[in-house]
């Protein structure tokens, strides 16, 4: 990652606590915030990949995976092309995400907690990376 795009992503970071804090409301029922990195430059994105590949060696995972704690969650995941790497990961009640990868050499990874997030990523390209982290409540 370049000291730029290291940068632009802690600025990112500081707006989003600092407009949360002074635009702060009451938590509405059924909500969720997301955070998605899907990087555009070459190397920032084979970090990325390389990152969720040591994740999914180290927890024992193949190109696709689907790891649900809690009750009531639905996933899907869905893989066209060839050395994908997709995550789909669920701690919590209720949640419903569905990865779909088309093209070749991705790899992403899609995080949900809390309860009653929801998400639908389509990948599609060669070589692309990215992440979404969910939290419902």
């Amino acid at each position: 990652m370049s000291f730029n795009s290291a940068n632009a992503i802690a600025a990112a970071f500081a707006i989003t606590i600092a407009a949360s804090a002074t635009f702060a409301t009451p938590a509405a029922a059924d909500g969720q915030v997301s955070w998605t990195f899907a990087p555009t430059e070459r190397q920032t994105a084979g970090a990325v990949k390389a990152g969720l590949q040591i994740y999914s060696l180290y927890n024992g995972l193949k190109d696709g995976s689907i790891r649900q704690k809690g009750q009531g969650n639905n996933a899907g995941l869905a893989q066209r092309g060839r050395g994908n790497v997709g995550l789909v990961q669920q701690r919590g009640d209720g949640h419903s995400g569905t990865l779909e990868q088309n093209g070749d050499g991705n790899a992403y990874g899609l995080f949900q907690f809390g309860r009653g997030a929801r998400d639908a990523v389509v990948q599609s390209g060669n070589g692309n990376s990215g992440a979404t982290f969910t939290y419902g409540w």
